[in-house]
């Protein structure tokens, strides 16, 4: 925690007993308040205290409950520190001004912990919102909104474009966002890697992905792939049920021990034991340098 937050060695004590009453008053456990200061030491740091009563009962009112708030605290600790009357409670009015209910606010607040910060919205944005094609009684509409506007304009372009090249109208791909928008969550990486498998190796219409948006979210290496070259191998030992057509999506759609079930273990013991094995070497195979990377947690993921 010093070595996040040198400065802490020469806080003044009782500025820091108060600030840590402050958040034990709040409800927050020991064990809590130990991971939020280690990820976020710069909390002891500001004056949590400025507006705090205020700031306190506008989120009691908004959260509903003590229990939901400190949910969200304990999510996101800078919920104390950002700006209360600039930043906070204009971002809550525009969400509402745009037809979301603070009920359905609260949810996104607590699954994406910088909706507050990164929040923004202009007449490109909003012509996005309306390009989707999703009504405000829509249930899609609350994730369509807190989604673009918690991107950059540029990347909604980038990434809408993205799945535009191949081979989908304008029209078609936002209608697609619009029914799951949590595609603008991608990578463009991710969406390339798996069309062109879909396209190129699965020999699938590009626009398969307007009914099975799925396709687009399955991990290529451990689900797509792996699942794809077992019903080569099932077709080769001419074994049934094939994984052919209409079934194949819905196999690669399946949670995993249902898909064992229905497709591995449902054959005689040495049958199952050849295929699992054969199924296992094929999760096994990564993409080149996957392996070698290395991921760098600090602090909270976001």
């Amino acid at each position: 925690m010093f070595l996040r937050r040198p400065s802490l060695r020469n806080a003044d004590l009782s500025q820091l007993q108060f600030k840590l009453n402050l958040l034990w008053g709040l409800g927050i456990t020991s064990n809590d308040l130990v991971k939020i200061i280690n990820c976020r030491p710069r909390l002891l740091s500001v004056r949590i205290n400025h507006f705090f009563d205020e700031r306190l009962e506008y989120f009691m009112t908004l959260f509903g409950s003590r229990e939901t708030l400190l949910k969200a605290i304990i999510r996101n600790p800078s919920l104390l520190t950002y700006d209360f009357h600039n930043r906070i409670k204009p971002v809550i009015t525009l969400y509402e001004g745009l037809g979301i209910s603070r009920e359905d606010l609260v949810p996104l607040l607590l699954s994406r912990p910088t909706m507050i910060p990164r929040t923004s919205f202009n007449d490109e944005k909003m012509e996005y919102i309306r390009k989707s094609g999703v009504s405000k009684g829509s249930n899609m509409f609350k994730h369509v909104v807190s989604i673009i506007g918690v991107s950059r304009s540029q990347t909604i372009c980038e990434k809408a474009a993205n799945i535009e090249k191949f081979g989908m109208s304008n029209e078609e791909v936002w209608h697609l966002i619009g029914r799951s928008p949590y595609l603008l969550t991608l990578s463009v990486d991710k969406v390339q890697r798996n069309m062109t498998f879909v396209v190129g190796t699965m020999k699938l219409s590009a626009n398969v992905i307007l009914e099975h948006p799925f396709l687009l979210y399955n991990n290529l290496e451990a689900v797509l792939k792996p699942r794809w070259l077992l019903a080569g191998k099932i077709e080769e030992m001419g074994l049934c049920p094939k994984i052919k057509g209409s079934l194949m999506l819905r196999a690669l759609r399946m949670a995993e021990q249902r898909f064992l079930k229905a497709f591995v273990s449902c054959h005689p013991d040495d049958v199952a034991k050849e295929l699992m094995d054969f199924y296992t070497m094929a999760k096994c195979v990564k993409r080149l340098a996957v392996s070698s990377k290395k991921a760098v947690f600090k602090g909270f993921p976001f």
